[in-house]
């Protein structure tokens, strides 16, 4: 029968000792980042062709998420296993690739393996390691030098402290790439178009905007009757008041319409211009959806107009819309 095993307080000092030491780790990269670094960002950024990172073991699972965050951030890149490399998979490179490898000895056999071959097709070698004068260090063409004092395994054998630097660099670098590649917001989400992050990016308000007989409107010297009718036809709890150019002058809504009744206004002879809120809060189609929150929610609004440059008419959302669109 297994003995029950249960943590102690000691635990709670090891853990804190793991992330003070990783965090050390990582905070000695920032003094030790120089010329080498700015090598490794231009012959990625003159690379033609793609960007491979490998590694063996805990070196390749770091590799795998360099690899992926590069990808995310406008530099195509891929994990090739070193060991599958020298059993065909060299064939996916080429001499206008660059070669990323992570190996903290800097002397992985598999990697040592491929490195002449990898040269003699003429892609470009950036070696990632612990060790400045491994043989890896010294076949790169440009050498990301992340030594640690010690690892963060009590034993100091797994690797810790060294496999939080080596992603922490690669973070760096992906980074760096970023901003010198000019790469904004709305690249990022077309690399994510899944996610939340795509759809507030990527979707704008005409993409989601109520428009020509679904906008809600009614002519300044329209009836109240009449435009609490068009609130209920088109629904979006409110309607916008045009001249007859189709400019904006206000808007009515479902909130304006319980002060209405307050005043006990016959809504048989009262215009809608008597009523109506002026100059109300609105927002062009080509604006993100996102910026429609933004505006709902600092006005706490629950409904927007949009129109053109001319402060034109073109359409009509609410809250639902871009809940709908999972804009929010």
């Amino acid at each position: 029968m297994n003995k029950a095993i249960s943590a102690t307080p000691r635990a709670l000092d090891l853990a804190r000792e793991v992330l003070s030491i990783e965090a050390a780790a990582v905070h000695a990269l920032v003094h030790r980042i120089d010329h080498t670094f700015l090598s490794a960002l231009d012959i990625i950024l003159s690379c033609e062709g793609r960007v491979i990172v490998s590694g063996m073991g805990k070196s390749g699972h770091i590799a795998r998420k360099i690899a992926a965050t590069l990808s995310s951030t406008g530099t195509p890149a891929y994990f090739v296993h070193p060991a599958e490399a020298s059993h065909g998979d060299l064939g996916m490179i080429t001499s206008d690739d660059v070669f990323i490898a992570l190996s903290y000895s800097g002397e992985s056999e598999e990697l040592l393996t491929i490195v002449p071959v990898i040269k003699r097709q003429g892609a470009k070698l950036i070696s990632l390691t612990g060790n400045a004068k491994s043989s890896l260090a010294q076949a790169a063409d440009a050498h990301l030098n992340g030594a640690v004092d010690k690892e963060a395994c009590p034993m100091g054998l797994a690797p810790t402290a060294s496999t939080t630097a080596a992603l922490a660099l690669g973070d760096a670098l992906a980074v760096a790439l970023l901003d010198a590649k000019g790469f904004g917001p709305e690249d990022f989400a077309r690399s994510h178009p899944g996610g939340n992050l795509g759809r507030r990016l990527l979707t704008h308000v005409r993409d989601i905007m109520h428009t020509e007989a679904e906008i809600p409107a009614v002519m300044d010297h329209a009836l109240l009757s009449e435009a609490v009718l068009e609130i209920t036809r088109k629904r979006l709890g409110m309607t916008a008041i045009v001249d007859d150019t189709q400019h904006v002058l206000g808007i009515y809504t479902d909130g304006d319409l319980r002060r209405t009744l307050e005043k006990r206004l016959d809504f048989a002879t009262t215009q809608v211009n008597q009523v109506m809120s002026r100059n109300p809060r609105s927002i062009g189609p080509d604006a993100l959806a996102a910026e429609a929150v933004q505006i709902m929610e600092q006005y706490n609004i629950t409904q927007i107009l949009v129109v053109d440059s001319a402060n034109k008419l073109v359409g009509a959302l609410n809250m639902h819309d871009l809940l709908r669109a999972k804009v929010i």
